[in-house]
């Protein structure tokens, strides 16, 4: 089997810790991987005076997939935006073509509890969210008068941002949800706000154009606000929801909290040819690094659906699913998953739990893997 290379880039926080959690996991599969570890935001502005350096860059770029941590810590909120950690993360989709982020929301059997809703309301809930990357108010031409000392705008009577896509970035996005659908269970969202913006009327306008060549899979339209409300009503008449990258990013998170934890929730941002960069939903929760208590599940699960899609290696990824579910099963749990009846572990005594689930799975287990 030739040998498959993976730039592993923790950054900062809780980043360096979940990521050796990952790490561990994956050296346990004995497959041929490669990995090869790479500073990037906040530490990598203090080593090398820029979030997303050359080498880091170059290194993901050769490599067959990503698996990043996370980026961010308050101290540098003062450094002009080109410079600030969460900088790396926008460079290394713009330089690798990654246009697709999958954003799983499952509620595990056993976190049906841990959610802020009710149980029967997130029983069974498999939600996969696609949100569109390279376009959108984020990569917008930005206006406004900030200084180059604090990054502030001290004196201005304006800023703003502009909101674009075009047709091509909607048509690639469209087609991704479409065939995920027919993966799924052949339902689509597609979430705007085409009554206000024109930027979404002309979203809705090319994902209904795109839909006629997927007749079997049903298309739905909302606008984002709906789609925010529906999401805490009644999460489970979703399946697929396709959106830009700003309604994405938000309705992620909020769709996050009804598993439990945004700590369980792993994503993954993949190009044309499927090649992605892997990454728990989560930041970097800088007030608690350092602390061993951050959930890793997150960081593992990302590195499952790095395995199955990007790396082809899908009982290698269903292995390290059933192990999460069986550790799960025990009634391990971090503290941002822990209730009254279950065991409170730290970091690496839940990386150490799935290691040993995975070394010695348990028969009978079932397997609940991510669809899409």
């Amino acid at each position: 089997m030739t040998t498959m290379k993976i730039a592993v880039l923790p950054g900062d926080g809780i980043g360096t810790e979940i990521m050796a959690e990952a790490v561990k996991v994956l050296k346990a599969l004995e497959l041929p991987l490669e990995l090869e570890t790479a500073p990037v935001g906040g530490a990598a502005y203090e080593a090398a005076g820029h979030p997303l350096p050359e080498s880091t860059l170059k290194l993901a770029q050769a490599a067959d997939a990503v698996l990043f941590g996370a980026v961010g810590d308050w101290k540098y909120d003062k450094l002009e935006r080109a410079l600030r950690p969460e900088q790396a993360i926008l460079g290394l989709r713009k330089h690798l073509g990654l246009f697709a982020n999958f954003r799983p929301a499952i509620c595990y059997p056993q976190l049906t509890h841990a959610s802020s809703l009710k149980p029967e309301l997130v029983a069974g809930l498999d939600i996969l969210i696609i949100r569109e990357l390279t376009g959108d108010i984020y990569f917008g031409q930005p206006r406004g008068r900030r200084t180059a000392v604090d990054g502030h705008f001290p004196g201005s009577e304006e800023a703003f941002d502009t909101m674009r896509y075009s047709r091509p970035e909607i048509e690639r996005i469209a087609h991704v949800a479409f065939q995920a659908a027919r993966k799924r269970n052949n339902k689509v969202t597609s979430v705007d706000k085409a009554n206000v913006l024109e930027t979404f009327q002309f979203w809705k306008d090319v994902v209904t154009e795109v839909h006629a060549q997927y007749p079997d899979v049903e298309l739905e339209h909302m606008y984002v606000d709906n789609a925010a409300m529906q999401l805490v009503k009644a999460p489970k008449k979703f399946d697929v929801v396709v959106t830009g990258n700003m309604f994405g990013d938000i309705l992620s998170d909020e769709a996050a909290m009804l598993t439990g934890s945004i700590g369980m929730l792993p994503s993954a941002s993949l190009d044309k040819n499927n090649k992605g960069l892997y990454e728990p939903s989560h930041g970097s929760a800088p007030d608690i690094a350092g602390q061993g208590i951050a959930n890793p599940l997150a960081t593992i699960l990302s590195a499952a659906m790095m395995l199955k899609f990007s790396l082809n290696q899908p009982e290698a990824a269903a292995r390290i699913e059933t192990a999460v579910q069986s550790v799960l099963a025990q009634g391990l749990r971090t503290a941002d998953i822990w209730s009254e009846g279950t065991t409170k572990v730290g970091t690496r005594e839940m990386g150490d739990a799935v290691l040993a689930a995975l070394n010695g799975a348990q028969s009978g287990m079932t397997t609940k893997t991510i669809k899409g």
